[in-house]
C-alpha cells in the first residue's frame, strides 16, 4: 500500500471510529507528538485510547494528502459541536505499510488574532481547500 493511502485510510477509521483499523495502521511502537501541548503518545493502544477517548460530536474532512516518499503531510479539518472548528497539520512516517510516527499541530481555525503590525499588509479570509 502507498504511504499515502495508509495515512487517507488512518484519517478514515478515526472518522468511522473503527478503532480496529485505525490500531491496524499503526506500528505498534507508533510514538505520536503533539508540540503545541508538548505531549507525547507512545504505542498503538495509546494512540488508539487518545483518538477513541475524544468527545463525541466531531468529523473529519481530509483536506490534502501530499506525498514525499516515506514521510507524508496531511491536512485535515475537525468541527467539533460547541467547540469550534480545528485545522490539523500531520508530519507521518510511514513504513511497511504502517504509520511509524507522526507529529500533528492542532490549532483552532481562526483561534488567534493576528498582529496590529501586519493589518495593513493582510487582509482576513479563508483559504480554498
Amino acid at each position: 500500500m502507498e504511504a499515502t493511502e495508509v495515512v487517507r485510510q488512518y484519517w478514515r477509521s478515526v472518522w468511522s471510529r473503527d478503532w480496529g483499523m485505525v490500531g491496524r495502521t499503526l506500528a505498534e511502537d507508533v510514538e505520536l507528538f503533539w508540540p503545541v501541548t508538548r505531549e507525547v503518545i507512545r504505542g498503538r493502544d495509546d494512540v488508539v485510547a487518545v483518538n477513541s477517548g475524544q468527545p463525541n460530536g466531531w468529523s473529519i474532512d481530509v483536506l490534502n494528502v501530499y506525498d514525499a516518499g516515506e514521510v507524508v503531510v496531511s491536512e485535515v479539518q475537525v468541527p467539533q459541536e460547541d467547540v469550534g472548528v480545528f485545522r490539523v497539520v500531520s508530519i507521518w512516517t510511514v513504513s511497511g505499510d504502517v504509520i511509524t510516527a507522526g507529529r500533528e499541530y492542532w490549532t483552532r481555525y481562526g483561534g488567534e488574532e493576528g498582529r496590529d503590525w501586519r493589518r495593513k499588509y493582510v487582509s482576513l479570509g479563508d483559504m480554498p481547500s
